[in-house]
C-alpha cells in the first residue's frame, strides 16, 4: 500500500507541475507575434531611389517593382532620416549641411531615399576604383559624366603610355556620409564623404614598384559628386567631380 501511495502523490506532483508550467508558459494560439530578427544577421540594404543596377549611382541594384507592377504602393513623401548605423555596420548618415537639399530632392523625387543612395554610391565606388586601376574604360564611360571621363580615360592613357600597371585593393568602407545635396532645377547633386581602406601600388614595365606600397593599408577620404536630373526617365545617376579631403 505505502508504495501505491508513493506513486498516486508523484503523479499528482508531476500535474500540478504541468498545470503550473502550462499557465506560466501559455500555450501557442497561432496569433503569436513572429520572433524578433537574429540581431547579428544585417538587415537587408535598400538600394537608392533612382539608383540604376551594375554597380552604382548609375549602376548600384534597384529594389523598384517592375513597370506596371499592381503590387506598387506610392507613398507620400518623406523627410530624410539622419543617418543609420549599428554595431560593426558601415557609417551611413546625412550630414546636416545636406539635410535641407536632400527633402528638396526628396519633394521632386518620391523614390529618392539618402541612405539609401549612400548604399548605391559605395557600390559605385568599388565598381570605378576596380575598373579604373584595370584600365576599364568601357565600364567607366556609363558611371561618369562626358568631362570626368575624360580626365579618367587620360589618366588611364597616360599610365598605359609608361607600360605601368595600377594595383588597387579596396579593403573596407569605414563610412559613406552624405556630406551635400542641393536640387537647381531639374538637377540634383549629392556629394557622399567616402572613409575606406585601401592598398595602392604602381608597377614598371620591369614589375618593379614606382608608386605607393604594396604592403602599406592606408586610410583614404574622398568626396564623389553624383548628378542627375530628376525629371528623366532615367534613374542613372553619373559620377561628376572626384577630390581627395586632407
Amino acid at each position: 500500500m505505502g508504495n501505491n501511495y508513493d506513486i498516486i502523490l508523484i503523479g499528482l506532483v508531476a500535474i500540478f507541475l504541468i498545470l503550473r508550467l502550462r499557465a506560466v508558459l501559455g500555450k501557442r494560439t497561432g496569433n503569436e507575434r513572429p520572433p524578433a530578427r537574429d540581431p547579428f544577421t544585417p538587415p537587408p540594404v535598400t538600394p537608392p531611389g533612382g539608383v540604376p543596377p551594375h554597380g552604382a549611382p548609375n549602376g548600384a541594384p534597384r529594389s523598384d517593382a517592375p513597370a506596371g507592377s499592381d503590387n506598387v504602393i506610392n507613398l507620400p513623401p518623406q523627410a530624410p532620416r539622419p543617418g543609420t548605423a549599428g554595431p560593426g555596420a558601415i557609417r551611413a548618415t546625412l550630414l546636416p549641411a545636406a539635410m535641407a537639399g536632400a527633402t528638396a530632392i526628396r519633394a521632386a523625387d518620391p523614390s529618392f531615399d539618402a541612405l539609401g543612395f549612400a548604399a548605391g554610391a559605395r557600390a559605385a565606388f568599388g565598381a570605378i576604383v576596380e575598373a579604373f586601376a584595370k584600365g576599364d574604360t568601357a565600364v567607366l564611360k556609363p558611371l561618369l559624366d562626358a568631362p570626368t571621363f575624360a580626365s579618367f580615360e587620360a589618366a588611364i592613357r597616360a599610365r598605359e603610355a609608361k607600360k605601368e600597371k595600377a594595383e588597387t585593393t579596396l579593403i573596407g568602407f569605414e563610412a559613406s556620409d552624405i556630406a551635400a545635396a542641393e536640387l537647381q532645377g531639374n538637377i540634383a547633386t549629392v556629394t557622399v564623404r567616402f572613409v575606406t581602406e585601401q592598398i595602392n601600388a604602381t608597377r614598371n614595365a620591369d614589375g618593379m614598384i614606382a608608386d605607393g606600397n604594396p604592403n602599406e593599408v592606408l586610410k583614404v577620404i574622398d568626396l564623389w559628386s553624383f548628378r542627375r536630373d530628376v525629371q528623366s526617365r532615367d534613374p542613372n545617376w553619373l559620377l561628376i567631380k572626384t577630390e581627395s579631403e586632407g
